[in-house]
């Protein structure tokens, strides 16, 4: 068996940089199993595989698998398979709807730059930490804790978001996964005369993953998260990573936000299975 894999870089103008995932299209699923050896392979933070459905609410299925587990959403990777279906594949609709663990995910896209339907994750206070989240982040400056599907930690300012240096080890035996964010003061790429709103970095070591590059669930709860507190419906945001992203997003109501990125192509590649 054969299966063409891309790798395309996400949420990014420019190669090497934005968040790098592995797209496998498939005619039929594989065995799990297979999935998850296959993404462990490619060592990535994801892997998407996605097949053909018949569904009148879906054109496709879609799955997502760190190195370690197979997980219930990923922006990144549902970017970078929109590339590859309406750049490569020639996926000629307006809208493309993916069928996921997370309901239906719709994706369109104007001018190179492709926006995903998301559900919005309002993250709440959390109070169940202790002294060891200090630890973990390498500083007592923590301005609140909230949560909903990630624990969320809102810095002072950008500088204590660049300059975090986390114990993974010791955030791995507390957290599987924890957002870091403070208010943006790094000018926009596309406006040079204004700033980003807000800046984050996403953790994941219980995923395999000690930092995600760049992170489209994590915005499900950052996009909430600061449309009420800076009282605003639409947002530039950075994600200040190693290799850097950049995420334009909008609350639409209650349930659901966008978020906006662009991508590059990186490379096409042939898998070979014997006997799988």
């Amino acid at each position: 068996m054969k299966l063409t894999l891309y790798q395309i870089d996400a949420f990014t103008s420019s190669l090497f940089k934005g968040n790098p995932a592995a797209v496998i299209p498939l005619e039929k699923w594989l065995n799990d199993n297979l999935m998850q050896q296959i993404a462990m392979e490619n060592n990535l933070s994801e892997t998407v595989f996605f097949v053909p459905t018949d569904s009148p609410d879906a054109d496709y299925q879609i799955r997502w698998f760190t190195p370690n587990l197979e997980i219930n959403l990923c922006g990144h990777a549902s970017l970078a398979s929109a590339y590859v279906l309406f750049g490569i594949l020639n996926f000629d609709r307006p809208e493309l709807r993916f069928s996921s663990k997370s309901g239906i995910l719709r994706i369109t896209q104007k001018n190179g730059l492709f926006t995903m339907d998301f559900p919005s994750w309002k993250p709440e206070r959390y109070t169940q930490y202790g002294d060891e989240l200090a630890e973990i982040l390498g500083t007592p400056d923590i301005v609140g804790v909230y949560r909903h599907r990630d624990l969320l930690v809102e810095l002072p300012n950008e500088q204590a978001v660049r300059n975090c240096k986390p114990d993974f080890t010791l955030m791995k035996k507390y957290y599987d996964k924890m957002i870091i964010t403070a208010p943006g003061t790094s000018y926009r790429s596309d406006i040079p005369s204004e700033h980003s709103d807000f800046v984050s970095r996403f953790f994941a070591p219980g995923a395999g993953i000690d930092e995600d590059p760049v992170t489209g669930s994590s915005h499900s709860q950052l996009i909430p998260f600061w449309s009420e507190k800076l009282g605003k419906m639409t947002m530039y945001a950075l994600q200040l990573s190693k290799r850097g992203g950049e995420v334009w997003c909008e609350q639409l109501n209650d349930e659901r936000v966008t978020m906006s990125g662009r991508c590059v192509y990186y490379m096409k590649g042939e898998i070979s299975l014997l006997d799988n």
